[in-house]
């Protein structure tokens, strides 16, 4: 495959699949935007370095594990603690729906989870991935998926209990 051909179906690539790797991101970052585009960059970058090895259709899922390995490996540092996110500081685009202190409650309710959780639910329910596809990304099997799934939305629910103060 000639340079050319190369960078014009990885900008084809990077075109159709950003926006999605970038909600991704805001979602495991509970919309912290400036680690959410590093995420993204991680990601893109590493997929270029290996485009040469990667089926176009393969892409996406090995774009979106990259990005959730690299959320991982941020979360796992020592000292590195979450940007206090409110509605202020968030993008237009992201408060741009119908119930935001909802959102925020969510996104809230999303940073007290564990990190592995986190991506398990986003990947599962924000991305509309199945089972399979999250085990691939994450790098696990499907049944560490379903329990991670379950013990996440447990949690969750005990989050947002506390938080409305209902039960």
């Amino acid at each position: 495959m000639r340079g050319g051909d190369r960078e014009a179906e990885f900008r084809e690539y990077l075109i159709a699949d950003r926006t999605r790797l970038m909600r991704t991101a805001l979602l495991l970052t509970a919309g912290d935007v400036h680690t959410a585009e590093d995420l993204v960059q991680t990601a893109c970058t590493r997929v270029y370095v290996h485009w040469h090895r990667i089926k176009h259709e393969g892409a996406g899922p090995y774009a979106h594990r990259i990005l959730v390995n690299a959320f991982l490996d941020e979360r796992r540092r020592a000292g590195r603690h979450p940007e206090v996110v409110t509605a202020d500081t968030l993008e237009p685009r992201l408060s741009d729906v119908p119930d935001q202190a909802d959102t925020l409650a969510v996104r809230d309710a999303l940073l007290d989870l564990a990190p592995r959780q986190r991506a398990v639910l986003v990947l599962r329910y924000f991305q509309d991935l199945d089972v399979a596809t999250c085990a691939r990304i994450l790098e696990c099997t499907e049944g560490t998926v379903k329990s991670q799934t379950a013990k996440a939305l447990k949690r969750l629910k005990e989050l947002m209990t506390e938080e409305t103060g209902s039960s």
